[in-house]
């Protein structure tokens, strides 16, 4: 699974590579401005960045339902374990202190 994600970002990667490089070949050949290009390549950043977000949640819940299917705990539930294990902590303390 980490396998095919790491080829689908390097794939992006390379598109994204290869669109600049268009980009620079239209603006040497005076087909786009300057300023157009600029616009297009930050365009293309915006989305690519938001299209990573996107990426990392549906990982995010692909993981998170592997790990439930699996049950394994998630992060959710070893920060909630480690929670209730200091408040057991503090409680037994106490309890020590006031004997």
């Amino acid at each position: 699974m980490l396998d095919v994600v790491r080829k689908a970002l390097l794939a992006g990667l390379g598109a994204q590579e290869r669109a600049k490089e268009f980009v620079e070949e239209l603006v040497k050949k005076g087909e786009l401005s300057q300023s157009d290009a600029a616009k297009l390549m930050n365009e293309m950043i915006a989305k690519a960045e938001k299209s990573g977000e996107e990426i990392d949640k549906k990982i995010g819940v692909i993981v998170e339902k592997t790990l439930d299917k699996l049950n394994l705990p998630g992060k959710r539930d070893v920060e909630k374990l480690e929670t209730i294990i200091q408040e057991l902590s503090n409680r037994v303390k106490n309890l020590e202190e006031s004997r």
